[in-house]
């Protein structure tokens, strides 16, 4: 039989060439919960990127029918990944996610992943796709009797090629109308296409120089803000200090709008000699990493790329810390986290941060206790804690940074009881309640860590802050909040990534008291209170925040409380322009500087 590209085959060849990258498309919005319809540009561009996997594909196999049911195999496991990930966190897969894939492996099983009906119907057609297109084309090979298939197969490579480039090119999707919205990547990957979206968003996986950049003008900065910033008084305690970074730890009750079964806070709320309040994070869901990063470094992801990963990204040399700063102090420098050793990369940046150990859950030396979903309860979390402190010599002192995971995601475990609800609508909003019970197990908790060291001689400080407030049903947070997401002000939207903190000493504490403030800032209050020393960087965060207490990628506020957006134009752009000129320079962006 002729198979040439004009006979019958060879059109029906053609049409499944030229189709399946646009239906390969719309079935991935399909899953992904997208929209129904889209401009020509955005459809030529996702045509394109989805091109780019198909065409190279078809010229190097010649088997376009078994090519295309790949494709769309791809298709329904990328719209679905992306669906799940955004119910999970509230963000889609993002490029430097893929640097991560351990980490979300690790969690992955505490999440309920049943299909949506609209998954099932995708694989479904899926599978009829496949035998359709396997029985209609038998073999699927681009063969042609005559030397015809070798131009075929060479014009899709080209034609493959182009595609690539195209698809790599973040300006060029952008003129087609893919925009990027570093604000909802979720709503930006319905409007403009999973793949595209995705592809456009590589344009941040590099940092830019801050506009007004130099070595000598960061170097200045510093050494001004070094002159102006008040010296923390030292004192004779040297006590051990233990931060505790609580997963999702968040205060919704601070509202007013619910109403629950019982308080989740009493006991910290409560505290005696302790200082409270809130701080505001950079992340919300997830990116537990980011706010670690902030808290110990001081640096803020609000001159970073949305969603980065910084321990992977940008901890890759020794970096300034808090615990270097402890460790050339004589201090034993201990991080532990009950989760795997490789989530976000934490074995590698932890030494490089300063730390001298690091246990996970696998060197734990006390028996393991598990809340919900299989994660170690912040009860025996505590016990390893005090397990550290009892087992160190009485002359060594220990600065222990201490990440919980009791409160992760997935608050869906049937074997876990609830016993925390809201008394207006108990049962509607299983997640929430689930969520607010481990938060009151995590308020008990912290009550048998400080009774410990309030018997103890040594001094202690001990302060515990949340990384970021957690995913939930939207309903459940409309109605803490008081007001729905889209008719928010900035200031409500702010406060959406608000945490609280507390701080206490089995020694009185002295000294400016935080309010609110933001994670790259408590981390200097915490050496106030500790008696020790700050460095050049720590001298101009603590200038800097009286000016811009709270700082983070979302916006930032004045010291009246009032919040801005990034992207106006005011009296605090050029303050906030320098911070990004000094941690440009100090994250060692600037080659050329040799920093």
């Amino acid at each position: 039989m002729n198979t040439t590209l004009f006979s019958r085959q060879g059109l029906r060849r053609g049409l499944v060439l030229f189709l399946s990258p646009l239906t390969a498309f719309f079935l991935t919005q399909l899953v992904y919960g997208g929209e129904l319809l889209y401009p020509l540009g955005v459809t030529a561009a996702n045509y394109l990127c989805c091109a780019a996997l198909f065409f190279p594909l078809c010229a190097l196999t010649a088997k376009e029918s078994l090519c295309a049911v790949i494709l769309h195999a791809a298709a329904v496991l990328w719209g679905a990944a992306n669906y799940f990930v955004v119910l999970f966190r509230g963000n889609p897969v993002l490029p430097w996610d893929l640097t991560a894939l351990g980490t979300a492996t690790a969690v992955a099983g505490s999440y309920d992943l049943t299909p949506t009906p609209v998954m099932v119907a995708a694989a479904v057609l899926l599978v009829a796709l496949a035998v359709f297109l396997l029985r209609w084309a038998p073999g699927g090979r681009l063969r042609p009797a005559s030397g015809g298939a070798v131009a075929v197969r060479a014009l899709l490579l080209l034609a493959g090629v182009w595609c690539i480039l195209f698809a790599l090119s973040p300006k060029s999707l952008e003129k087609a109308g893919v925009k990027t919205d570093v604000w909802d990547h979720a709503g930006a990957y319905r409007t403009g296409g999973v793949l595209a979206e995705f592809l456009c968003n590589t344009q941040f996986l590099s940092v830019e120089e801050p506009e007004g950049y130099s070595a000598e003008t960061a170097q200045s900065l510093l050494s001004a803000a070094g002159e102006s910033a008040s010296g923390v008084q030292a004192t004779a305690e040297r006590p051990n200090v233990i931060a505790i970074m609580n997963e999702s730890w968040a205060d919704f009750e601070e509202f007013g709008n619910l109403s629950l079964t019982e308080s989740v806070s009493d006991y910290i709320d409560g505290l005696e000699g302790a200082v409270r309040g809130h701080s505001y994070t950079s992340v919300f869901g997830a990116g537990t990493s980011a706010s670690e990063f902030e808290f110990l470094t001081g640096f803020s992801m609000a001159f970073l790329p949305s969603g980065s990963i910084p321990y992977q990204q940008y901890v890759l040399s020794p970096t300034d810390s808090l615990a270097s700063l402890f460790q050339q102090q004589g201090y034993r420098t201990l991080a532990i986290h009950p989760g795997e050793r490789t989530s976000w990369q934490r074995d590698q940046a932890y030494p490089l941060l300063g730390f001298d150990d690091f246990k996970c859950v696998d060197d734990f030396d006390v028996p393991l206790e598990t809340a919900h979903g299989g994660y170690v309860s912040d009860a025996c979390n505590y016990q390893q804690i005090l397990w550290e402190f009892e087992h160190k010599d009485p002359e060594e002192r220990l600065f222990l940074f201490n990440v919980t995971i009791q409160n992760h995601g997935g608050y869906t475990d049937p074997d876990y009881p609830t016993q925390v609800q809201l008394t207006d609508c108990p049962g509607e909003y299983p997640m929430a309640e689930q969520y607010l019970t481990l938060v009151n197990e995590s308020d008990r908790a912290f009550a048998i860590l400080v009774d410990y060291f309030s018997r103890q001689s040594e001094p202690t400080i001990i302060l515990m802050f949340g990384d970021h407030p957690p995913a939930l049903e939207q309903g459940f947070l409309d109605k803490a909040y008081g007001v729905a997401q889209s008719d928010m002000t900035m200031g409500q939207y702010l406060d959406k990534f608000r945490t609280p903190y507390v701080i206490w000493a089995n020694y009185p504490l002295t000294g400016d008291q935080p309010g609110d403030t933001s994670l790259n800032f408590l981390g200097q209050y915490l050496l106030q209170y500790a008696g020790m020393e700050r460095t050049q960087w720590g001298d101009y965060l603590w200038s800097f925040q009286r000016e811009i207490p709270a700082l983070t990628f979302v916006g930032y506020t004045d010291a009246a409380g009032r919040a801005y957006s990034h992207l106006e134009t005011n009296d605090y752009t050029r303050r906030i322009g320098a911070y990004a000129i000094v941690q440009y320079y100090l994250l060692g962006f600037d080659h050329h500087s040799g920093s």
